[in-house]
């Protein structure tokens, strides 16, 4: 049996200089990482996560560094602060044997507190995490620290896959009421430009098709647009189950019925929303949380019927090149799934997938284009040329699968703002025949 402690004495039991693995998001346990973050003796803690969604002093202290493998809002305002944060590119899939090589002396999660045989649901959140949870719980040498809330939704897993740790696993349980992180800004309503984009991309998706969505306001007004809309039974095989996943749900257009791999369920692993999402997730044995090695994995994706995967960028070069996870070559979020979702949805002809993202923004006053003749020196690419397929902004879908440079970059110059389209086919003129596009 585990030893139960305040989050305080369980964060007592790391040493000042030590190693500490952190799930991604929704799956960190915030009254434990508030507790790391109330002392001031660390001389060399290295912690190994992505995407902080806990608030806590930990990572500001000296002595702390924090190994990311996503950035999001804490991560930025924290590095914009001067803290220790590093960024390690990795595809979501390869955060679990990251993990296993760096083998932290101290893992943590958050789950529910034990069912009557013992079994803590891991909630939130699968991941890259849940082998090298256990791991830890068998050795001897490290420490399991588990962090338990009736707050947390009681999630399931499939088959072999639990979604759980057994009691006897945990080396320290943690007792808290902290309720999970709640995405700000679900219920913003669409600009314009999102529903425009939504209705073009939503041409894409047929009756039956398997769906992958990411987040923000355009795949929550597609899926907005999939529920309200005539098609239906479809299914759902997405890295982040989101509010417009359950509203899909509750809308009765999933069906789950065809889609060759886990019929039956929605497949997840892991789940970041609204109260409302959590709430509805409790107890719902409808959608299966899975290690993300199998969920993001580019052969089971393409495996799915009629696959569909929805996703954004920041910015696009007349050759196809996508930038999704940095702003002039400085870090702003992290490759995630995406690039598994484009790469599995490329393996089949009937499959599709969709990169989208509105034709401009605004710096400094100035409109400038995210569709770009060329990438200046320091960008960095996500998805390469030639995984990419169709890319959508306002103005239309631009099928860039099988086209030359020049035909992508003319079809990319059709679906940009009209002020950038004429410097964007020049480009394209100079492209042809394999030429460069740079004057």
């Amino acid at each position: 049996m585990p030893e139960e402690l305040t989050p305080e004495g369980a964060a007592a039991r790391l040493e000042s200089a030590d190693t500490l693995g952190i799930p991604l998001g929704p799956g960190q346990p915030p009254a434990f990482l508030r507790a790391l973050g109330e002392r001031a003796d660390w001389t060399d803690l290295r912690v190994f996560g992505a995407l902080l969604a806990v608030g806590t002093e930990l990572f500001s202290r000296s002595g702390v560094s924090y190994l990311s493998g996503f950035f999001g809002p804490l991560e930025r305002a924290l590095l914009e602060s001067g803290a220790d944060i590093r960024f390690t590119p990795a595809d979501f899939r390869r955060f679990a044997p990251l993990l296993e090589r760096q083998a932290p002396r101290v893992m943590t999660t958050v789950a529910t507190p034990p069912d009557a045989d013992g079994w803590c649901s891991l909630s939130l959140h699968a991941g890259g995490t849940v082998e090298e949870l256990r791991r830890a719980g068998a050795d001897p040498a490290r420490l399991l620290v588990v962090e338990v809330s009736d707050a947390y939704p009681r999630t399931f897993g499939l088959g072999d896959h639990r979604h759980a740790l057994h009691i006897d696993e945990i080396d320290i349980l943690v007792g808290s009421t902290d309720a999970p992180t709640a995405l700000p800004g679900g219920d913003a309503p669409p600009t314009d430009v999102d529903k425009e984009i939504g209705r073009h991309a939503a041409g894409f998706i047929l009756s039956g098709a398997t769906l992958q969505t990411g987040i923000g306001s355009i795949p929550n007004y597609i899926a907005t647009l999939l529920a309200e809309g005539d098609g239906g039974d479809y299914g759902l095989h997405s890295e982040m189950f989101t509010d417009g996943c359950m509203k899909l749900h509750r809308a009765g257009k999933i069906s789950n019925g065809g889609k060759g791999q886990y019929d039956g369920v929605s497949v997840t692993t892991f789940a970041f929303g609204s109260a409302e999402l959590y709430g509805w997730l409790d107890g719902n044995s409808d959608v299966a949380f899975l290690p993300v090695d199998i969920v993001n994995s580019p052969e089971v994706i393409g495996a799915n019927k009629q696959m569909v995967s929805i996703n954004g960028a920041l910015a696009v070069d007349i050759g196809g090149q996508v930038v999704a996870d940095t702003i002039d070559g400085v870090q702003f979020s992290g490759v995630g799934g995406a690039e598994d979702f484009v790469a599995g949805a490329g393996l089949e002809l009937s499959d599709r997938s969709l990169i989208c993202l509105p034709s401009t923004f605004t710096r400094d006053g100035a409109l400038r284009s995210r569709i770009v003749p060329w990438f200046g020196p320091g960008a960095v690419i996500t998805t390469p040329r030639h995984h990419v397929d169709v890319i959508v902004t306002e103005y239309g879908a631009a099928e860039l699968e099988g086209l030359t440079v020049q035909e992508r970059g003319e079809a990319l110059a059709a679906i940009a703002h009209p002020r950038f389209r004429e410097e964007l086919l020049a480009a394209a003129d100079r492209a042809s025949k394999g030429g460069s596009p740079v004057v």
